[in-house]
């Protein structure tokens, strides 16, 4: 058979697909269940979503990161207070190349931001400086180019911040605007740098005393807050991957790992409000989107307001690098499981379908 004709459009719904991806992925010992008899062998998983569903579990603890610990884990680096009561938040971040697991038995060779894709979510406040020490200890040059305002030389492109392996680099800027943002590699080919892993989550959030018009929603953004712990906050990265390099994403997911929260679906206390800084650095597909079943949502684009831009949706489309913040509540609903995925089936189809598991 000739693979190279091959694509995933074209296997959808065969028998093949399993097959191509363990082919084209180093060291792929299982691939995507292609049909109901397969599916039907999982356990009985009440979650499988009929004939469309990896088989068997990603060792998280080899990958080094874990897809439930990245929806809560917040980077915040360590601070210092100057004599004017500024503060200075400052991180660490390096770039490694690592060999990570998308889904059971299909690993991809990454190129990573401390170890992990995404890469750590940095969380900060409106208005503090920001100093970001970033060690190149892959193979290639390599940015970090941050979604935010900042002055050219610190843009994380050629020439202003871009560094070959075994070099340091410092940004530093200040935190504005307040919004969920990202961090991407910016080096050339930058398609490559993307696809291959090099991307993080930013969150800015706002400073209540700079929002005297709108302090109660400021504070519940401010993390720390006794408001914004009301919340159940949730960091979502919608990203794709190229497992045999013909510039076409073979698997589909949310923070990495294909299928994770239908298989362990995200448990959601019915009485507090939810918060998803959502995020798509899908390369190779011109939009990626966002659908919730039986409920709908607020949302914020890019997070820079504290009023919704939309109201009342259930469904939003993101391009490449757009993010924003949804906002909804089960408050008073019937407990059980809520499916929330792409809407192109595609997509779900190969790892981008996901559950909450709402508790009274």
């Amino acid at each position: 058979m000739n693979f190279s004709r091959l694509s995933r459009r074209n296997l959808l719904g065969t028998g093949f697909l399993g097959s191509l991806l363990g082919l084209t992925a180093t060291h792929a010992s299982t691939a995507l269940a292609a049909s109901e008899t397969q599916s039907g062998a999982m356990h009985h998983d009440k979650h499988a979503m009929g004939a469309m569903m990896t088989v068997g579990e990603v060792d998280n603890a080899r990958n080094g990161f874990d897809p439930h610990a990245m929806l809560t884990d917040w980077e915040r680096g360590t601070t210092s207070v100057g004599a004017d009561g500024r503060v200075t938040r400052e991180f660490e971040v390096t770039a490694e190349d690592k060999e990570i697991e998308i889904a059971p038995g299909i690993f991809f060779p990454a190129w990573t931001y401390n170890g992990r894709v995404p890469g750590p979510t940095l969380r900060a406040t409106e208005g503090e400086r920001l100093r970001i020490i970033f060690r190149n200890h892959g193979s290639m040059p390599h940015t970090m180019h941050f979604h935010g305002i900042h002055g050219a030389s610190m843009d994380g492109v050629s020439g202003a911040g871009e560094i070959s392996p075994g070099e340091e680099f410092v940004y530093e800027f200040d935190a504005r605007p307040f919004g969920c943002h990202l961090y991407h590699c910016h080096s050339i080919p930058l398609k490559r740098h993307l696809h291959k892993g090099l991307y993080g989550a930013f969150i800015i959030d706002p400073d209540p005393e700079r929002h005297p018009e709108a302090v109660d929603s400021a504070r519940s953004r401010l993390l720390g807050t006794p408001e914004n712990a009301h919340w159940q906050e949730l960091l979502m990265v919608m990203n794709g991957f190229d497992t045999n390099f013909d510039e076409e994403n073979e698997v589909y997911a949310v923070n990495t790992v294909a299928h994770a929260y239908s298989k362990k679906p995200i448990v959601i206390e019915r009485d507090r409000p939810i918060r998803i800084y959502l995020v798509n650095i899908t390369e190779f597909d011109p939009i990626n989107s966002f659908h919730i079943h039986g409920n709908f949502f607020d949302y914020y684009d890019h997070g820079t307001t504290l009023e919704p831009t939309s109201r009342i949706i259930d469904t939003v489309m993101l391009c490449q690098a757009q993010r924003g913040i949804i906002e909804m509540s089960f408050k008073d609903f019937e407990p059980g499981l809520y499916m929330f995925h792409a809407h192109q089936a595609e997509f779900v189809e190969l790892g981008w379908m996901s559950h909450f598991e709402v508790r009274a």
